[in-house]
């Protein structure tokens, strides 16, 4: 009888728990499991969603056959490749600004608040400043230029030269402040000892970063690697504000190409394709770097 009572409660137990975590685990299947599988499934398709379910008509591969032969996505592939360079430039940023903020700057609240408040402000309104301050005719940052002397000054979102870099920039901008809060985080839960115990063995300033608080924040690294590369591959309402994917395309990344393809061509099975093909380069590199974060992560 006993064995059967405890049967019966570790019964109820489960049910209980699954009815607790089951809004969730709708949540996910509805939301996040039957649209991965629906785009995936569509991928092989070519549809326009206008036409409704009977207009659905299978072709196999061809989807991803005209996708690497579409100059305009290989464009936008191109284009988010060259905006990874910009995750390894606010690290960098971020970690050297944590080390000052932490050990030489008074007053650290205010500056921890005041470099993460481009993180938390509202993407559009940041957009529109800065299309303001980079305005080709009359903008402050050109105005600027040509009063110390620059004739030409560049025309940045309006130049297909400088419209990428021109995001890459303000993407830095956004991005420091959350980088520099998790690596301020990092830098204070290091143990002091380590630095006094260096500093005894006579290890100057550049061997007690490079020997400690390097290898100690690496953890700290390792986390805003993965989740700033995943952020590069959705980088949209920057580009949706700013460019719309322009000049000639000079703007458009992967993201934006399948938002194009899908509600603007209506070509649903094609955009699918895309986000396949995006599903499959984050999946890539998101395993890449947890097989490479064995010879520099020390936990």
């Amino acid at each position: 009888m006993a064995g059967k009572s405890a049967r019966s409660l570790g019964r109820r137990e489960t049910l209980a728990g699954f009815f607790f975590v089951s809004p969730m685990l709708i949540g996910v299947f509805v939301l996040v499991l039957l649209p991965i599988a629906a785009t995936l499934v569509l991928s092989f398709a070519d549809w326009n969603f206008v036409a409704g379910w009977n207009g659905i008509r299978w072709v196999g591969f061809d989807n991803f056959r005209k996708l690497f032969e579409d100059t305009a996505f290989l464009r936008s592939v191109r284009n988010n490749l060259l905006f990874l360079l910009t995750v390894p430039v606010y690290m960098l940023i971020s970690m050297v600004l944590a080390i000052v903020i932490d050990r030489y700057v008074y007053m650290k609240d205010y500056f921890k608040v005041a470099y993460f408040m481009p993180y938390i402000s509202n993407i559009v309104a940041v957009a529109v400043v800065w299309q303001v301050l980079f305005q080709p005719s009359y903008g402050p940052v050109n105005e600027m230029l040509k009063a110390i002397g620059f004739a030409n000054p560049p025309k940045w979102f309006a130049d297909p030269h400088y419209a990428l870099f021109t995001l890459m920039g303000i993407s830095v901008w956004l991005s420091i402040g959350f980088n520099l809060i998790i690596y301020i985080a990092g830098l204070q839960s290091i143990p002091k000892d380590l630095y006094e115990a260096a500093a005894i063995d006579g290890a100057n300033g550049w061997t007690q970063f490079r020997r400690i608080t390097m290898p100690m924040l690496s953890p700290t690294s390792f986390f805003l690697l993965v989740t700033g590369i995943i952020s590069t591959f959705k980088v949209f309402d920057l580009i949706a504000v700013t460019t719309q994917g322009g000049p000639i395309g000079s703007t458009s990344m992967m993201v934006w190409y399948l938002y194009d393809q899908a509600f603007v061509n209506l070509k649903v099975g094609y955009a699918s394709s895309v986000a396949a093909v995006l599903f499959l380069f984050v999946m890539m590199i998101t395993f890449g770097q947890w097989g490479a974060q064995k010879k520099w992560v020390n936990y």
